[in-house]
């Protein structure tokens, strides 16, 4: 008789822990590939989307807009690709990489010319000067920031005065290590990039005429194994609680 009992009680133990397992959510991983501009900013997103969606866990790829297209073009398995230009996600339509429903344009930046704190530099033009010696610039083939830096640098025509002292970075995170340790004298990033760093100071800011249009697209990749949370994510960025934390950091909301 006893024995019995414990055989039904064991029985009814295993019973709640299948129970227990089945309403329990499975988890799930998004792969994001993101613009080295957006480092610290995504992190607090999605530490706030976790509150609500305690079962989605983040792996996060950072890195120039172009190098991580190319990385989705060879196969890496992501399921939200954040660029910093339209160029690389336009590469990534064009050949079926991605869910054309979802792609939208997120976010607004603003180009600046940077140098370090103690800097006398003033304006563009003094880039040409002899205390300049080295201008930082993101590599304009894989990272957007350079490409709108060296249009800015061609519109002023400056590009070919200073073009010898330009030094390629892989991305804008970069560039502002260079000009904060010193290495360069000068540097092209994002507003967002140096808005609270006490290491450099913004010089010069570049004219929207000067450059193309800096917009953020985002979008689902097709061959991401998450597409329904992925949408869900992509969705949330643009909720009020998600462009706060854009605000706080120096962006701007796009027209969705």
């Amino acid at each position: 008789m006893v024995r019995a009992v414990q055989q039904v009680r064991v029985a009814v133990s295993l019973g709640v822990l299948a129970l227990g397992a089945c309403h329990r959510p499975a988890r799930t991983t998004l792969t994001l590939s993101i613009a080295a501009s957006l480092s610290e900013t995504i992190g607090e997103i999605e530490t706030q989307y976790k509150q609500t969606h305690g079962s989605v866990d983040f792996r996060n790829n950072f890195g120039g807009s172009g190098t991580l297209a190319k990385e989705i073009e060879q196969g890496a398995p992501v399921d939200v690709f954040l660029s910093a230009a339209a160029g690389p996600m336009d590469e990534l339509q064009t050949k079926g990489l991605i869910e054309t429903t979802t792609r939208h344009d997120l976010l607004r930046n603003t180009l600046v010319l940077i140098a370090p704190s103690d800097s006398p530099l003033q304006g563009f033009d003094g880039l040409t000067g002899k205390t300049v010696r080295h201008i930082a610039l993101g590599d304009p083939g894989s990272v957007p920031a350079g490409l709108y830096g060296m249009q800015t640098l061609t519109a002023l025509k400056l590009f070919d005065q200073v073009k010898a002292k330009i030094v390629l970075a892989k991305d804008v995170r970069q560039v502002l290590t260079y000009v904060e340790t010193g290495n360069a004298d000068a540097g092209l990033v994002y507003a967002t990039d140096a808005q609270d760093d006490a290491n450099v100071r913004v010089v010069a800011m570049a004219l929207e005429e000067t450059h193309m249009p800096i917009v953020y697209p985002v979008a689902v990749v097709g061959a991401g194994r998450e597409s329904g949370a992925a949408e869900q994510f992509v969705e949330y960025l643009r909720s009020p609680a998600a462009t706060a934390i854009f605000g706080k950091h120096g962006f701007t909301m796009a027209a969705w």
